[in-house]
């Protein structure tokens, strides 16, 4: 107690200077921006701060305190652990244990944050052979204080012990669980800059495994080697300093170890980087395209460093090698070239490379020679290389391969050669985009289409795409969509319509490549509408002939047709997860059949669809067993506009549960299984009132089901008839019990809602957040209100971010208002909402009291 108390003056004075150094430091780097600085000024003030800490609690006797892991390596970010190995020369004494633990309580009290382990030289020994992380700790071990000697046996013991062969085999084999943790990709939403593919990270393991090989210890000395060439140096210099910096700001902005380059951080790290909108982009959105760019640079030369270190450490043998021709060989599996400078003397020789992989699927990549070779003549693809007819040609070639596209592609993206050969794609490469439902840079997203597409090909993907890879099937030319695909968002981020800029970048293309007439027309067309079959699908109603019928002039023939909708469904698959789903699937197919029929004959007007629609309804009701009289009760009281907007299959299983219960004073609610499992179809017969759409609405809240579609229809005797669509949270693929259940509980939610009454003020209504990405980058709600031109209904859009119960509100905005839904057409796009409604109400008549109602929606919708 006495020694505490008379050491305490010391340490409170120790924690000051260092919190000073410290404040010193970061200061420093506000002004000049030079992260090696900072980081080693922090580390400096460490070093100091513990040998001066050491002097009030000392280390057990011939004991040694050293540096590990970053801290080892001479950095220390602002708010990272201090890595500190106490080494000692046997087995810990009680007075050990204790002079140990005051020590690390102390570092704790300093600010320090200590990570740290108690071994002797053996224990290392013992678990750097099961631990590749804990090898490669001491592989950077940094002596600090106490006994020197002790330090140095360690250093010389781990040597001994390196197996550089094992080593590296054992930091690929981390790396590559490391980058599938992290999807294998650098262009995450929120990348960690620290260990996703292309961080810092994979900078690390270059350093560490040119140290194991003896190589050097810092990338100017493994500079003088020839591993590393003068200007993949320079490359990895200008990345790493890049990436030290954002890893410092991610720190002092957060006011925490934070190494994720998360939503709410990214518009304050954009203003501290001085970054400003333009041309209609978000400033988080350049610097997360400069943070690309720099993890692609990373990832490329991490995938070349690392297969060169592999053939230095693994030597081929003599029989390795195949020949292929002139220029090409196979060796061990990969593409070699026989020359160094084959690229660099006949720069067609890069494209005619992926033919050559294309052509030989037993080849697995290219060598790390090769790699490199392409890598350093990309510069040679100019307007020169991009005039010469050969090169055209053999682009279309790739394109047009029975196999490998795909990698292909792939390839050429990361080695910046697809760029440089397309330089409107060199645009959108990383380029994000904050739209709520795109989860990839539009260059990758580019890339899953095509792959989506690729995918209708192959039989074994049948299984999964079975409509979209029988029309596949018998397309003429699929290479085609293939150039529709990355040419249809390739002037995201310009300003302006991107589908109508894109068809003039693809008309261009086809000039340039000779693609003729009646191809380059489909190419135009397939960019230029490349939206709107999944807008008519999602958002029009399907059941108006006239919907179909205006959607047949655009596509003219069955040709378009095809193509357009095997596009879609590549486009809608490649966007998210989150936005595909069977429904939609369904939806796209159904207006593609309807186009295909209208297409093969004469259009029928309203009349003819009204009777062909009740003729099959009636013929299915007969299967069904009941007679026409029985159904007739039934009709009488429906309306056209209820048979024009439902299907022969609805209105037949409406009318089997509804036809003897015509006035029924209890609610009748039915739910059945969409196609395979993929939605539930609810229909809900009552006598209509008021309030009715908001306990519907509450109950799908509850129960946490998506509403994708609704049909509000009133009888001609006062009962509602309304049909949904919904989805089961993701988790419950049960939709067969969970029909019953619904069937039972929303009736019994009526009933209790009919006797207690609904209170549709806003104050009763929680509302809840929506996910982070939409708090951070939000979308301004739009409403906009348009009479429909054949009655006296109101077609209103809104356009919102999507959160929990959004639907119920707008359906309580609705009642407040007294505004009748008459149908609806829900489209959820990952975090973001289009909706359609057709609504009817005294107030739209009226222009200040539907402004009333606008603002009282738009309030709804808000976020803030």
């Amino acid at each position: 107690m006495h020694r505490a108390a008379s050491i305490a003056p010391a340490l409170d004075a120790l924690r000051e200077r260092h919190a000073d150094r410290r404040k010193a430091a970061i200061a420093a780097f506000r002004e000049h921006l030079r992260p090696d600085t900072l980081l080693t000024s922090l580390r400096r003030n460490a070093d100091q701060t513990l040998r001066d800490l050491v002097k009030l609690h000392p280390l057990p006797a011939h004991a040694t305190l050293a540096a590990v892991g970053g801290y080892g390596r001479g950095e220390l970010f602002p708010y990272s652990d201090v890595d500190v190995l106490v080494l000692l020369r046997g087995t810990a004494s009680e007075d050990d244990s204790a002079r140990i633990a005051a020590l690390i309580a102390a570092m704790w009290d300093l600010g320090l944050e200590p990570g740290h382990s108690v071994r002797t030289v053996a224990d290392c020994q013992q678990e750097a052979a099961s631990d590749i992380t804990v090898e490669t700790a001491l592989l950077e071990a940094r002596w600090l204080a106490g006994s020197k000697d002790l330090f140095k046996h360690l250093r010389s013991t781990m040597q001994e012990q390196l197996d550089v062969q094992m080593f590296f085999q054992a930091k690929r084999a981390e790396m590559q669980q490391r980058h599938a943790r992290h999807q294998d990709t650098p262009y995450a939403l929120e990348p960690n800059c620290k260990e996703s593919p292309g961080g810092l990270r994979d900078l690390q393991v270059l350093l560490w495994l040119a140290q194991a090989a003896g190589l050097g210890r810092s990338w100017r000395e493994i500079a003088r080697s020839d591993w590393l060439m003068p200007s993949e140096y320079r490359s990895l210099r200008r990345a790493e300093q890049a990436f030290k910096r954002l890893r410092i700001e991610l720190h002092l902005l957060a006011g925490r170890r934070e190494d994720r380059v998360l939503f709410d951080l990214q518009p304050g790290l954009a203003r501290i980087y001085g970054f400003e909108p333009a041309r209609g982009r978000r400033p988080s959105e350049i610097l997360m395209q400069r943070y690309y760019w720099a993890a692609r640079v990373v990832s490329q030369l991490n995938v070349i460093l690392m297969q060169s270190m592999e053939e230095r450490l693994f030597p081929l043998g003599e029989d390795q090698t195949r020949r292929i021709d002139d220029d090409f060989c196979i060796v061990r599996g990969r593409l070699g070239t026989y020359r160094e400078d084959a690229f660099e003397r006949n720069p067609a020789l890069l494209f005619r490379a992926f033919l050559v992989m294309q052509e030989h699927p037993e080849i697995e990549g290219t060598t790390a020679r090769t790699q490199r070779a392409m890598w350093h003549a990309r510069h040679r693809i100019d307007a020169q290389f991009r005039r010469n007819p050969i090169n055209r040609r053999q682009f279309l070639q790739i394109l047009q391969q029975p196999r490998g596209i795909v990698h292909a592609l792939r390839r050429m993206t990361m080695l910046n050669i697809l760029p440089r050969y397309l330089p409107v794609f060199r645009r959108i490469v990383g380029q994000m985009q904050h739209d709520l439902f795109h989860i990839y840079t539009v260059d990758q997203h580019i890339l899953m289409v095509v792959r989506n597409l690729r995918r209708f090909t192959m039989p074994e993907h049948a299984q999964e795409y079975p409509f979209a890879s029988q029309l596949m099937a018998s397309f003429d030319s699929p290479w085609l969509l293939y150039v529709a695909a990355l040419f249809h968002d390739i002037a995201k981020g310009r300003g302006g319509d991107h589908s109508e800029l894109g068809a003039r970048e693809v008309r261009r293309f086809c000039n340039d490549h000779g693609i003729e007439r009646r191809d380059k027309e489909l190419l135009v067309f397939l960019v230029r509408q490349h939206l709107t079959m999944s807008m008519v699908a999602q958002k029009r109603d399907l059941s108006d002939p006239d919907v179909v019928r205006h959607f047949v002039q655009v596509v003219g023939n069955e040709r378009r047709l095809t193509a357009l909708y095997l596009l879609t469904v590549a486009d809608i698959r490649g966007t998210s997860p989150k936005v595909w789903n069977a429904w939609k699937g369904k939806l796209l197919e159904d207006l593609y059949r309807l186009t295909l029929v209208m297409l093969g004959g004469p259009q029928p007007d309203r009349s003819t669809v009204l009777e062909q629609r009740k003729q099959a309804a009636a013929t299915e009701i007969r299967k069904m067993g009941l007679r026409d009289e029985s159904r007739d009760a039934f009709w009488r009281e429906l309306d056209v506009a209820y048979f024009l907007r439902h299907d022969a299959s609805e209105i037949a299983w409406h009318t089997r549960h509804l036809y003897y219960r015509v006035a029924s004073e209890e609610p009748v609610v039915k739910a059945r299984v969409v196609g395979l499992n993929e939605a539930l179809q609810i229909m809900v017969y009552t006598r209509d009132r008021r309030d009715l759409f908001v306990t519907m609405c509450r109950y799908f809240e509850r129960r946490v089901l998506s509403v994708l579609d609704a049909r509000v229809h009133t009888t001609r005797h006062g009962w509602a008839l309304d049909s949904f669509i919904v989805l089961l949270p993701a988790h419950d693929k049960d939709y067969r019990s969970n029909a019953s259940l619904v069937e039972h509980e929303l009736a019994q939610a009526l009933i209790s809602d009919e006797q207690s009454g609904v209170d549709v003020n806003e104050a009763s209504m929680p509302r809840r957040p929506g996910s982070r990405r939409a708090r951070v980058f939000p979308i301004v709600p739009n409403v906009s209100l348009q009479p429909d031109e054949r009655s006296a209904s109101w077609r209103l859009s809104v356009t919102a971010s999507d959160r929990p119960g959004l639907l119920h509100g707008m359906a309580r905005v609705f009642a407040r208002n007294r505004i009748e839904l008459k149908m609806a057409k829900i489209m959820t796009l990952g975090d973001r909402v289009e909706d359609i409604f057709i609504v009817e109400g005294d107030i739209l008549g009226h222009p200040r009291e539907q402004l009333r109602f606008e603002r009282d929606l738009l309030a709804m919708l808000d976020t803030r």
